[in-house]
Parts: structure tokens; sequence; C-alpha cells
């Protein structure tokens, strides 16, 4: 998202561009697929119609725990898009603006020459050089340039479901969160008639149920009837569900060095909850893109990044923690039914700013000679 994002934006301005991507075609991912309002907004800039695309329009939030349940407007537009058809639009209009898109390529490495130049070898020792590298490999770090350890040791999880008639008629333009112990979940419609039902979960409650995902996902539904309600009469659509592990959420990148701009995930992990995720990706890259055309340091964009993200990331912490207490999941979904405005606060209160303080003011700068103005490395191994 980040890494298609940024080479679109790029190339439009006359920069020579190489998208490194590791995934022959666009494929499922573990992801929530909310698309918030600001989310729309700079899709609509790269040229993306999501409601062409099948986009399914997101009115309102449910917070469910226990046999409670509690539901907001949301004080937004937004929708819901599978990853899948997202990034085919990203990559076909990448293509369109004149990106060089290599696919299924994998990056082995980074490093910087004795020229100051950035260096990616790939899986068959072939090189790509450019002056600017933009960083957004997702979820998944780039061996020798990691993210912090994740303490909590968060796994992630998704698969879809066709839901039966009545309860999809239920869940229709709603995105609904579902706490249990050990983690919260969110289940929401996406194109084609079927439900996205993304879920995170510490490894320590996984190990209690064999580490096993189904076995987990019994459980969930055993701790929050809501959501065995949802799933009553479900056909899963994947063989299982697909995972990932290593979610350092709340990190945020402090440095970084000349030339290497951090996007995505690899700038901001945000919690998932917030449903904020899709939404930082495209505006980290956004905000990237203005600076690198500024002649701005990619030190200084990181350490301004990092600045206006801030207390978004620390209210959004806050919430998270609460929503992983046993006395909240109790209580919470009671407190929102006597005051439901609380949710559309607190939505406010954790996206991310359209216009946050890191776009910088400076002249355009100009071009390069070299073989790419700038590479952006795709999701990698």
């Amino acid at each position: 998202m980040a890494g298609c994002a940024a080479a679109i934006a790029l190339a439009r301005k006359g920069r020579r561009v190489t998208l490194i991507e590791r995934e022959p075609t666009s494929h499922h991912k573990v992801c929530g697929e909310f698309l918030s309002g600001e989310a729309l907004e700079d899709l609509h800039a790269l040229g993306i119609d999501v409601a062409s695309l099948g986009a399914v329009p997101i009115d309102y939030v449910r917070l469910a725990a226990a046999r409670r349940a509690a539901e907001a407007p949301l004080p937004f537009p937004a929708a819901s898009l599978t990853r899948k058809a997202l990034e085919t639009a990203l990559i076909a209009e990448a293509i369109a603006a004149g990106v060089r898109v290599e696919r299924g390529r994998s990056v082995q490495a980074l490093g910087r020459t004795t020229s100051n130049i950035w260096q990616a070898t790939l899986d068959d020792g072939a090189t790509c050089e450019a002056p600017t590298v933009f960083l957004a490999t997702g979820k998944r770090d780039l061996r020798g340039h990691p993210r912090p350890k994740d303490p909590e040791r968060w796994v992630a999880f998704k698969t879809y479901f066709r839901l039966a008639p009545a309860q999809a008629a239920e869940l229709a333009r709603a995105s609904e969160l579902m706490l249990y112990p050990g983690g919260y979940g969110g289940i929401q419609p996406v194109e084609g008639g079927i439900a996205n039902l993304c879920c995170v979960v510490q490894q320590r409650h996984l190990a209690r149920a064999g580490n096993r995902l189904e076995n987990f996902l019994a459980k969930m539904q055993r701790d929050c009837p809501h959501l065995a309600m949802r799933l009553a009469g479900a056909e899963p659509l994947l063989a299982k569900p697909i995972a990932i592990s290593h979610i350092p959420y709340g990190y945020i990148r402090r440095t970084t060095e000349n030339g290497l701009y951090w996007i995505g995930d690899q700038a901001v992990v945000i919690p998932s909850f917030t449903g904020d995720g899709l939404s930082i990706a495209l505006h980290t890259a956004r905000c990237a893109v203005a600076a690198y055309l500024a002649a701005e340091p990619a030190p200084l964009f990181q350490a301004k990044l990092r600045s206006a993200m801030l207390a978004q990331m620390r209210l959004a912490e806050f919430a998270a923690d609460g929503l992983n207490n046993s006395l909240s999941r109790a209580v919470l979904p009671f407190c929102l039914k006597v005051w439901p405005g609380v949710m559309r606060v607190t939505a406010r209160l954790t996206r991310v700013a359209q216009h946050a303080a890191v776009t910088p003011h400076a002249a355009e700068s100009g071009g390069s000679n070299q073989v790419a103005d700038a590479v952006f490395l795709g999701e990698m191994p």
C-alpha cells in the first residue's frame, strides 16, 4: 500500500521509480480492510475509485463483549475492500504512471555503495541502485533492518466467511469489534457478499488453545456469543486462516539514514482496533513524497513524522490496554449504550490527520542522473 502510493505520486512528478515486489500477483493479506475517510481521500487522489472496485460503505461501528453489544454511527465516511482488489488496482495505476514494476522479486539485502548510493541485492544476485529508497515492507522486516521485538508476542490472523443471509443483513454497512481474553477481532462485509474476520491474540493465549487458530476461533465464539451468532451457519471460504506474528504495536521509527525513507508499517504500527492502519500507510507515503520533493532529508522527515504521530499513538495504546482488561470487557458495552458518543469521540481522536505538520514547505528538488530516482521495496520474506 505505502510503496505503491509513493511510487505513483513520484512517477507523476516525473521521477524514475522502480517498485520491487516479492509476490508475483496480488494476494490476500492479514488486514482488517477498513478504509477510513482519510484513506478514501488519499486513494481518490491516486486515481483509485473504490466504489468501482465493489467497496462496501461502512456507516456504523459496533462493540461486542460477552453477551452485550453497543452501536454508534461513524463520524466520517468509510468503506471496506479486500487488500487483494485494492493492491491490484494500485499496481495497475503504478504501471500506468510509468513506474517500473518488478514482481516476483525478493530483496535479500540493502546497503550503501562507496559512492553513497543505495543498492538492493535481489534473490538472483542482481542489484538495483538508486540514491533514494522508500522502505515499505509492511509487517515483515527486511533482513538487516529490523524493528524492535514485540514483547506481547501478538499473532494476527484473518479469514473470510459467507454468512447466513440473516446475519449478512445484520452486518451490512457495519464494522463490529469483538472483545475476548487475550485480544480482539473485527468482522465486516467486503465486496462479493462475503465477510472479513480479522483478529489479534497474544501468543500465550494462543498456546492455551494448542497453538491452533481453529481451536482459538472456537474459543473466541464461546467467550463472545455475539461472534458465535454472526458465524452461525457461515461458510468458511479459506482452507485455513492466514496469519502473521511479530507486530510491534506502538512502534514509531525514531531515526534513519540519508536517502532512506521508512513508510507504512515500517514507520508506524498503530493498534489494529483503530482501523487506521491503511490510512497511516497512505499518509506516511504522501508525507514522505512531499519531503523528498522538497529535498527534506530523510532523518528530518522521520523525526517530524514521529512527533506528529506520537499523541495519536499514545491514545490508541491507552484504549487498546482498556480493551484487553477483563473489567473493561464486562462493563464497556453497557457504558457505551448509555453514552454511545464516546465511540465517535475515540474514533476521531485516533485518526491520522490529513494535514499533519510533517509536510515540508521548501522548494521542490531536481531530478537525478542515477539508474532510478527512487526504489520502493515491497513486502519481503
